[in-house]
């Protein structure tokens, strides 16, 4: 068994490496210390030191430094605890409403490289989540970007206006224009889903159901009244949202409006969505 670590051990933990796992990378480095743009706000020159001697970073922007533990509870907003889950498993599963979520403004997000997916972190992520590499390469890209000088990675999943959604183990934004993506294969179905994993979640469950169906993954419960206009042009529509109030009530307009629609949440009842549902069943599903 896994022994855990506490507060002591973990300040062994590599800065460094504690920074590239949070998607930082150094501007410059030396035999004995690294140099990194600012996690904590925007700037051009790289202020941030980490020396490699005596593990531990400096702020000289703002005069402050510290371990490990302050810097990756600082980053994720985490407390004590989570930071230590964090540093011992490499993936934990803080919830996304307490992860940092980025402003969307249009300037604020760059897209600087677009690739198949190979990051081992990306890959460790999907794994986590219950998604092979097959399946994830067949709808996302690797998707590097820049926002306010940092550079960060994550999986992207393009919508139909070339903006994207993107996921890492940290953080869930998405670049502008935010709407929602349509995957048209000329066919009379049409699978509508409500976010990236979902999607991947699906692909995993029946993936031979995808492949001969449009889709639409909504990217947001908000854009359900900007694809409803679709729908009639469909014999029939699976829904797959979430079980929460707004998914509900999203599934109960379309159902109440068209009568091609058929609500499949009943497969992942018990849980919040068709993610939740394939980890939580991985060893039951054939």
């Amino acid at each position: 068994m896994k022994r855990k670590i506490n507060c002591e051990t973990a300040r062994d933990f590599s800065v460094e490496k504690a920074l590239e796992k949070l998607g930082h990378f150094p501007k410059r480095t030396t035999e004995q210390e690294a140099w990194f743009l600012s996690p904590f706000r925007s700037e051009t020159q790289a202020s941030f030191k980490v020396s490699k001697i005596k593990n531990r970073w400096y702020d000289h922007g703002e005069g402050v430094g510290g371990n490990v533990i302050d810097l990756v509870s600082r980053i994720l907003k985490c407390s004590i605890k989570e930071t230590l889950d964090y540093l011992n498993n490499g993936i934990t599963d803080f919830s996304f409403q307490q992860q940092q979520v980025f402003n969307k403004n249009e300037d604020q997000i760059d897209i600087t490289k677009i690739q198949e997916l190979t990051h081992p972190v990306l890959i460790q992520y999907l794994n986590f989540r219950g998604i092979t590499l097959i399946i994830s390469k067949r709808y996302c890209k690797e998707v590097w970007y820049r926002y306010k000088g940092a550079q960060f990675f994550a999986i992207g999943l393009k919508n139909h206006k070339n903006g994207w959604e993107l996921r890492n183990k940290l953080f869930k934004n998405s670049s502008s224009p935010k709407s929602y993506s349509y995957l048209k294969k000329a066919g009379t179905q049409l699978i509508i889903l409500e976010g990236m994993f979902d999607l991947l979640s699906l692909a995993v469950l029946n993936n031979s159901l995808l492949e001969v169906s449009d889709i639409v993954v909504l990217n947001s419960i908000d854009f359900v009244k900007d694809i409803d206009k679709k729908i009639p042009k469909y014999e029939s529509v699976h829904l797959y949202l979430d079980n929460d109030m707004a998914g509900k009530k999203a599934t109960q307009y379309l159902i109440q409006t068209y009568n091609q629609v058929i609500d499949q949440s009943s497969i992942y009842k018990n849980y919040k969505d068709l993610n939740e549902f394939i980890c939580n069943e991985k060893g039951k599903i054939s």
